[in-house]
């Protein structure tokens, strides 16, 4: 029976949804965070169908709120004296045209999907130095590699989470401790309908067939999307893995498409994003 202690953020949906009864049911102690606990019912309805209730703790946690990541924490050190896995998966998807989105919109942003991680981060890594083990995932996008219009505020936000667990990988090596990052594609969760919904396709002036472009784009990228367990099955691969990497891009044609935007020259790779959002250089009025 494993024994290690896994604490999860944003599980009531998505990813850290299935991580937690994925990891659970591989004998993972699992500390199940989310911010709103009225969505617990669903994980709590599975979690006690497939008999897992023993090994998953739900607790509240707001990764914006550094009192109750400190709550957390302590509750962690007193109840179970570890944390060997922490994977930062809480995170939403803000989309818009920079514009016409307030500062704020962008504020909200990184403080959920950076500084959240970064604050979840920095409470826990004293408990793995001391221990000279433990793994962080971090799960990105491949839009940490590539930036797509209309979600500039996103975009950015795993561009920099990319950053940041590049640079604690090699921090936290000399210590045993090992950061990777999950870089998915399009996948079937809700990450991707909550971003659409905010979104107005119908906006007047210069930005209204561009929007409506956009919009239609992102439907149908997610209309396609492949099946979730693609990646948790990936999660718990690093999970049970003595040696992890650093990045673990996942989906359809996301290797290649890191690749080509690598390799390519950028006014190339401009061209081929232009051309399948059938848009010219140039909007002009009238």
């Amino acid at each position: 029976m494993n024994k290690e202690i896994v604490l999860i953020t944003g599980t009531n949906s998505g990813f850290g949804y299935l991580s937690t009864l994925d990891l659970a049911s591989q004998g993972y102690t699992v500390i199940a965070t989310m911010r709103d606990l009225s969505k617990q019912t669903e994980l709590l309805k599975e979690a006690e169908q497939k008999k897992l209730t023993d090994r998953i703790e739900i607790l509240p946690l707001d990764v914006t709120d550094p009192h109750q990541i400190e709550h957390v924490r302590q509750h962690v050190e007193n109840q179970y004296g570890q944390i060997d896995i922490l994977i930062n998966n809480a995170g939403f998807s803000a989309g818009g045209i920079t514009e016409l989105l307030d500062l704020e919109e962008w504020k909200a942003q990184f403080d959920t999907n950076l500084f959240g991680v970064i604050a979840v981060t920095k409470a826990f890594l004293p408990m793995m130095r001391e221990k000279r083990n433990g793994k962080i995932i971090n799960i990105g996008s491949v839009s940490g590699h590539v930036g797509f219009p209309g979600l500039g505020p996103y975009v950015s936000s795993k561009f920099a989470l990319s950053g940041f667990s590049e640079s604690l990988r090699l921090e936290l090596l000399p210590f045993g401790i090992q950061v990777s990052i999950v870089e998915p594609g399009s996948y079937k969760t809700e990450i991707w309908e909550k971003s659409l919904s905010k979104i107005d396709p119908n906006i007047d002036g210069d930005y209204d067939a561009f929007m409506k472009k956009v919009y239609s784009v992102a439907k149908k990228t997610g209309e396609r999307a492949d099946d979730p367990n693609e990646v948790v099955e990936v999660i718990a691969n690093i999970c049970r893995s003595k040696k992890t990497k650093l990045r673990y891009p996942v989906g359809k044609g996301i290797r290649a498409t890191i690749f080509m935007k690598n390799l390519l020259p950028w006014a190339w790779f401009e061209s081929m994003v232009q051309k399948k959002m059938k848009l010219g250089g140039n909007h002009r009025k009238g």
